[in-house]
């Protein structure tokens, strides 16, 4: 491949660079791809021949960012690059969704993409960049391939759509969404908006899309100058003569079950039924070639199951296309979780749960471009009984991920800030039965959830998933798709969001050529589905519970001097331990940007939070006269003790304040470490502090 470098602006003020030639050259194509200082390389390679048996495209799209592209050492203990992110594994999802469906159909050859990002600068992400560079890789190489596309971020600041945005950039925009397409359609997208309209949303989609085509063009002149010849490639056809005879044994029985308008686990049983008889009659003259005669069965099914829709506007369960399954839903499920929900929809079914914790649970999150404190997660789970399979359980996968991040976008936008509630706040979504969207079912069940714990959402949140079946002259969109509609439709676009509007979505194509008319369309219609299911969810849990759980930690928050900080930390952090220790408590000391100091104390009960919040008070001179105090006699004399009521802060308990009757020694009533409650009577010059113990006892021991 000849060595240079081509650059492109594809949108105002946005520059991006491609050099060839130079690196990896031994990869079917590489590129390296450049924007700002931010630099990735990518490469693509295509065994020559598919493995003996194989049946199935085995793509795999690998998404990496070194640390050393931003100059910095990965954290924790081992300083090396291990298991991927989860930011690299949603890049390498979003990548890997936009290339799959421009390989030609039957094209088996093991095939890998790997995106590296090998420079940062910390303004300029690389996850579009290597989207884009996957596919310039391919469309270079001798792999066949039917691109270009490209992918860019699309953001909105002040009103204006703005392509590939800065990270500050980003802090300023209501959108920040991902698309990915050729220069005939869009083939991909994801993102979340702050509650953002079906107009604004076709906007930015239709203003990524101007950018894809300048990007796509600009590929196709690095192919005419860079490009190396296509392997040739020609798809293995069926036999004519089988595919006859099994089209005709098998159509009019699955068109038959395909009419009927069933549910899942009948539609299955019975579809077997159908299928298994054809096979029956052919696996004896036929026994080599029975894999192909399934393949021709399911391209049967696809066939009448898209027929129907098209031509009768009527599914499988013999919804119309608009119509969402029927819901029910329950809150407050389990008996001691923070918070939870059930939300089923058909047959697919999410149990969710919320744990609220402290400010320990926050996890650290290390990237390329800085470390953060994640205080919201939305965890999913997709267990295989869900489907009625039998499975190992292991950990999440990129699926699981996938699906997992949507769900926690979604809702993100309507969550209150740190500051605002104090907890840091887990959602679990368990997936305990699956036929369709089970990770809108988790935004739906995970609001309940949320709003079950008593956290103030702002609004709830439904989500939906829409399909698409398109024909030669006509195209259905359906709403709220099941499993079958999901698999052999064109579409599958979930959108989430509030009554006013969208905060997350998601989008594949498996076929070009969509117009935004039919987009339009689409989202209109997720609309309508979506308030549907907010009213459905409304008759459940509608706003948020005024009291928190029993069962969820209890914090105290409280302001003092920055000058006092040390002392309560004390040397070593000796102190603040001993405050810890002595009162069953967990306590965050943190300067803020006008010096003073933001402390956070939980517990798992009030008494003990406001106990530590007393003896804090103590430190910081912040004592009042005539507040009752825990204190531990530190030194007794013939007049009397001296008692700490916080550490460091000891004061005087006069003999005379001992008791109601005459005291003639003091260790009759106390010994060196003893507790004892104590009123502060007096605070003195000095902060000299008079204490008595008399005034707290009743008459009957004085008597």
């Amino acid at each position: 491949m000849k060595e240079d470098i081509r650059s492109v602006e594809f949108a105002p003020g946005k520059v991006l660079s491609v050099e060839t030639g130079r690196i990896a050259k031994q990869a079917d194509g590489a590129v390296v791809v450049r924007m700002g200082d931010t630099q990735v390389l990518c490469t693509a390679v295509s065994a020559k021949e598919p493995k003996p048996g194989q049946n199935f495209f085995p793509l795999v799209v690998d998404h990496r960012e070194s640390f050393s592209a931003g100059g910095r050492f990965p954290g924790g203990f081992m300083k090396r690059e291990g298991r991927p992110s989860e930011k690299e594994v949603l890049s390498s999802r979003l990548i890997d969704r936009s290339l799959r469906p421009l390989f030609p159909k039957g094209y088996l050859c093991e095939t890998q993409i790997i995106s590296y990002v090998v420079s940062s600068d910390g303004e300029n992400d690389g996850d579009v960049l290597g989207g884009f560079g996957a596919s310039a890789a391919l469309h270079m190489s001798d792999v066949p391939f039917d691109g270009p596309m490209a992918e860019v971020r699309v953001g909105r600041v002040d009103g204006e759509y703005v392509i590939n945005p800065t990270l500050s950039e980003l802090e300023e925009s209501d959108i920040d969404m991902i698309v990915g397409g050729t220069a005939d359609s869009v083939l991909m997208m994801e993102g979340e908006m702050d509650e953002i309209s079906e107009g604004d949303m076709l906007g930015a989609i239709k203003a990524a899309h101007r950018s894809i085509i300048t990007l796509c063009e600009f590929q196709e002149e690095l192919r005419e100058e860079f490009g190396r010849e296509k392997r040739e490639f020609t798809p293995e056809e069926n036999p004519e003569e089988l595919e006859n005879k099994v089209r005709e044994l098998a159509t009019d029985k699955i068109k038959e079950v395909v009419n009927i308008g069933l549910g899942k686990e009948e539609y299955s049983a019975k579809l077997q039924e159908a299928k298994d008889s054809v096979i029956a009659e052919l696996e004896e003259e036929h026994e080599e070639e029975l894999d192909l005669i399934k393949d021709i069965l399911s391209s049967v099914e696809k066939e009448e199951l898209r027929n129907m829709i098209l031509e009768k506007k009527r599914r499988i369960d013999g919804r119309a296309p608009e119509d969402i399954r029927d819901i029910w839903t329950q809150a407050g499920y389990l008996a001691r979780t923070h918070g939870s929900a059930i939300f089923t929809r058909g047959e697919t079914q999410a149990l969710v749960s919320v744990t609220l914790g402290t400010k320990k649970d926050e996890q650290a999150v290390d990237t390329l471009f800085d470390e953060e404190a994640k205080q919201f997660f939305l965890h999913y789970n997709f267990p295989p009984y869900s489907v009625g399979e039998a499975g190992f359980l292991r950990g999440p996968g990129r699926r699981e991920i996938g699906h997992g991040h949507l769900a926690e976008r979604s809702l993100r936008m309507m969550m209150p800030t740190f500051d605002e509630f104090g907890y840091v706040i887990r959602v679990i979504s368990d997936i305990t039965e699956s036929n369709g969207s089970s990770s809108m079912a988790s935004v739906c069940g995970g609001s309940m959830a949320l709003m079950d714990a008593g956290v103030p959402l702002k609004k709830p949140v439904a989500g939906i998933a829409m399909g698409m079946i398109v024909g030669e002259n006509d195209q259905v969109v359906l709403s709220d798709i099941r499993g079958e509609e999901d698999f052999m439709g064109d579409m599958d676009f979930k959108t989430a969001g509030t009554a006013d509007g969208i905060t997350a979505c998601q989008m594949d194509m498996k076929v070009q050529g969509i117009s935004f008319d039919v987009m339009e369309e689409a989202l209109e219609q997720a609309r309508v589905g979506r308030m549907h299911i907010l009213g459905k969810m409304a008759e459940t849990i509608s706003t948020p519970r005024e009291q928190l759980s029993e069962y969820a930690p209890q914090f105290i928050k409280m302001e003092i001097d920055g000058d006092t900080i040390g002392a309560v930390i004390g040397p070593g952090g000796k102190v603040i331990q001993t405050l810890q220790k002595e009162t069953d408590t967990e306590i965050w000391i943190e300067e803020d940007d006008q010096g003073k100091g933001q402390i956070t104390i939980s517990a798992d009960s009030l008494d003990k939070a406001k106990d530590a919040q007393d003896r804090i008070k103590a430190i910081t001179g912040q004592l009042e006269e005539g507040a009752v105090y825990k204190g531990t006699v530190k030194t007794i004399k013939d007049f009397g003790a001296f008692v700490e009521i916080a550490p460091g802060r000891d004061g005087l308990l006069h003999i005379s304040e001992i008791d109601n009757k005459h005291v003639k020694n003091v260790e009759d009533y106390m010994s060196v470490g003893d507790e004892i409650e104590v009123k502060l009577l007096k605070i003195e010059p000095g902060n000299k502090l008079r204490l008595s113990r008399k005034v707290l006892l009743g008459n009957d021991e004085e008597e």
